[in-house]
């Protein structure tokens, strides 16, 4: 187990943080990235970059290394040189492993496929109870090394489209049940939230100028 991991989960500041804030943000993430009340699929992203910025607030830059190769496709930072996996599912949806389009290719990532990364889990329930879990690497290999690859990931059905290979649904609730998974329940509270899309866009179009670096950083918190 990553040794920052205990920070997280042992800082009862840290904690309600994660339970008060987590929905306001995800919230405003789905706001951000919908269009006609539906919400895109960049959300996946944003979601991601929310849950970066919390190990950066808890770690500090220093330790947390954003600037991943593509050709490490599962890893989406590092902490204190630790890779971690950030994802996310709204309900008990599919968890994408790799994200890919191609039938044989599919196959040929299933062949190969063996875990490498610590994973942050995000289940999102709205008005609901749900959890940010963390799924230890020896956790996942344990498991992997116990059912095989055949049970342990599931590969998109022919004919379909669903754009990756998943973790079979025994294997995410035998993950998110082991002794050494991490967990913090969340109740998914929905705000009030008066969220004007273009407004920032908008207010820096009326400068004159290209705001200063001071000036960019205090609109952040305007």
């Amino acid at each position: 187990m990553a040794g920052y991991v205990e920070e997280i989960f042992s800082d009862e500041k840290l904690i309600s943080k994660i339970k008060k804030f987590l929905p306001y943000l995800f919230q405003l993430a789905e706001l951000e990235s919908s269009r006609a009340g539906k919400i895109g699929m960049e959300v996946g992203s944003l979601r991601e970059r929310i849950l970066i910025a919390l190990f950066v607030y808890k770690f500090g830059e220093a330790n947390v290394e954003t600037e991943i190769p593509i050709t490490e496709p599962e890893v989406d930072a590092k902490v204190f040189g630790e890779p971690l996996s950030i994802k996310t599912i709204t309900g008990m949806g599919g968890v994408k492993i790799v994200w890919t389009v191609d039938a044989e290719k599919a196959r040929e990532f299933r062949e190969t496929y063996s875990p490498k990364c610590d994973i942050f889990l995000t289940l999102i329930r709205w008005n609901k109870d749900g959890y940010f879990y963390y799924f230890p690497l020896e956790a996942q290999k344990r498991l992997f090394t116990n059912i095989g690859r055949e049970q342990y990931l599931k590969l998109p059905k022919p004919g379909t489209n669903p754009r990756g290979v998943e973790f079979s649904k025994e294997a995410l609730m035998r993950l998110m049940k082991d002794p050494a998974t991490k967990s913090i329940k969340i109740f998914w509270r929905r705000s009030k939230i008066d969220f004007e899309p273009y407004q920032r866009w908008v207010k820096l179009w009326s400068n004159e100028d290209i705001p200063s670096e001071r000036e960019r950083n205090l609109s952040d918190f305007s």
